[in-house]
């Protein structure tokens, strides 16, 4: 029996991702300290005409400097627009130094807070992540770089794709049901014409083999969508969560990424699940595969850890095998994939997974 499974994703240009984006720039400007002392924890709001940054770091701390990325970020995203322009926003920097109770944990590389994080990994791509989120991705991408390119100037920064598989009752994506994408537009495109255009790109994006005459496609459903960004509704670090991991193919712990330093274990340990969990799948140990990890703030050790391949004696085995070649301490992970560096601006996009520029997409054990 065949079943339907959506996923989303946004443009760089969606509010949320406009406030994920600042932040990690934020992070990027403690990491290129060169310290592994520096800590930053960094939430920001979006709103018309207004950029709010608040949170918490340890090390160096130039306001002007900081102010002047983050106008730098707003402009490559591409807003100078009327409501939202990046260079005449209103900034409000309310950035304090982290709690000294708070460095108690982290200063000594216990996990910086308790929680739960999730790693996943199946074979619907060759970048082992699942398709719907992937093909998502996408569409967006391409509306972006479409954008940048100047090849389609009418189309805005803010967008949003949503792609709906059908698949086979042994979980193969076998075709796509259901498509839609919302994008800002200049106010002198004819709506007709922005939706003739968007499904042409999107058909161009998508594989041949998943779109039939019966794909459905929802292009702009509202209509107008001129007023967009911050300008259009507010955003907040934090709220794509889901878009930023696996489409909701995989459980979630709940904790964001965007804005914090690699001691803060919602982000590292994050990272280090999708890393084993690739690993198995590309090992040739699973189809399909989730892993599970929790920490308690200041404690070194996991509180636990899970693989979960659908089959109980061999997800006993193989976390045990795991847990007795990898080191799971937040430190360990934190230096395995070098993680005091500026990267992090740059994982804001489309997805913390799937991409072979990040370390934790290495295929090299197992």
């Amino acid at each position: 029996m065949t079943y339907l499974f959506t996923s989303e994703s946004v443009s760089e240009g969606h509010p949320d991702k406009v406030a994920d984006a600042i932040s990690d720039t934020v992070v990027d400007y403690f990491m290129e300290q060169g310290s592994s002392a520096v800590r930053c924890a960094c939430e920001t709001m979006v709103t018309t005409d207004r950029v709010i940054i608040a949170g918490e770091y340890k090390g160096e701390f130039d306001a002007a400097t900081i102010e002047r990325r983050i106008r730098t970020t707003v402009d490559t995203i591409g807003y100078h627009q009327v409501g939202f322009d990046a260079d005449t926003f209103e900034f409000t920097n309310l950035m304090h130094v982290q709690s000294a109770d708070i460095a108690l944990g982290t200063d000594l590389f216990g996990a910086g807070d308790q929680g739960l994080m999730f790693g996943h990994a199946c074979r619907d791509t060759n970048t082992y992540m699942p398709a719907a989120i992937y093909w998502s991705h996408r569409i967006v991408e391409r509306l972006a770089a479409l954008r940048s390119e100047g090849r389609h100037p009418w189309l805005g920064p803010d967008a949003k794709s949503q792609v709906t598989l059908e698949y086979s009752d042994s979980g193969v994506p076998e075709r796509a049901a259901k498509i839609v994408c919302s994008t800002q537009h200049s106010d002198t495109m004819d709506i007709d014409d922005v939706r003739q255009a968007v499904k042409d790109i999107i058909c161009e994006v998508m594989p041949e083999r998943l779109i039939d005459a019966g794909t459905e496609f929802y292009i702009n459903p509202t209509g107008r969508f001129v007023i967009g960004g911050p300008d259009g509704d507010c955003g907040i670090t934090g709220r794509k969560i889901i878009v930023d991991t696996y489409g909701g193919s995989a459980p979630h712990g709940g904790g964001a990424f965007s804005g914090k330093d690699p001691t803060k274990v919602d982000r590292s340990a994050a990272y280090m699940m999708r890393y084993i969990a690739k690993n198995i799948v590309a090992g040739g140990h699973a189809d399909r595969v989730t892993c599970q990890i929790s920490y308690a703030i200041g404690v070194e050790e996991p509180m636990s850890f899970l693989v979960n391949m659908g089959d109980e004696k061999r997800n006993r085995t193989l976390a045990d095998w795991i847990t007795s070649k990898i080191d799971l301490r937040p430190r360990s992970i934190i230096e395995r994939f070098d993680l005091f560096r500026p990267i992090y601006h740059g994982t804001t996009n489309y997805g913390h997974f799937g991409r072979a520029d990040l370390p934790w997409e290495r295929v090299d054990s197992f």
